[in-house]
């Protein structure tokens, strides 16, 4: 029985499976959008939820103990100074999942799992005129 055992095994030894959580987070904070499995989404999301949560505290300690879990300096530096700051105000659930497409070799259910505000979609939302077709 599985009594109190959370999380999925993915088929993976312990040390494996964590080398593989840091990994997939410390690339969603580097590029804000990953291609992943829906399982895998679904485990990173709690650990990236995590990770903002320390960079919006931004104390010392804080900081080292998302440079213990993520694995570039640059990504916990990004992190602190651009990632946080857009969060500073939402009280949680910093990820979002989208359904794309099924990997052709498994038939697995691919997902992309993103920040919920990204720069990119901001300023092209702002250079879009407000009414197609009007010369204003």
């Amino acid at each position: 029985m599985r009594h109190r055992k959370k999380g999925r095994q993915l088929g993976r030894q312990t040390k494996h499976r964590w080398a593989l959580f840091r990994s997939l987070v410390t690339s969603l904070l580097e590029h804000e959008r990953i291609e992943t499995t829906e399982a895998k989404a679904k485990e990173i999301r709690g650990f990236a939820d995590r990770m903002i949560t320390l960079g919006k505290e931004g104390s010392l300690p804080a900081r080292r103990r998302a440079l213990s879990f993520l694995r570039s300096k640059d990504v916990v530096s990004k992190l602190f100074s651009d990632v946080a700051v857009r969060f500073k105000d939402r009280p949680g659930g910093y990820t979002r999942m989208v359904k794309t497409r099924r990997r052709i070799g498994d038939a697995a259910e691919l997902v992309a799992i993103e920040l919920v505000t990204r720069p990119d979609t901001a300023s092209a939302k702002k250079a879009a005129p407000a009414v197609p077709g009007s010369k204003s």
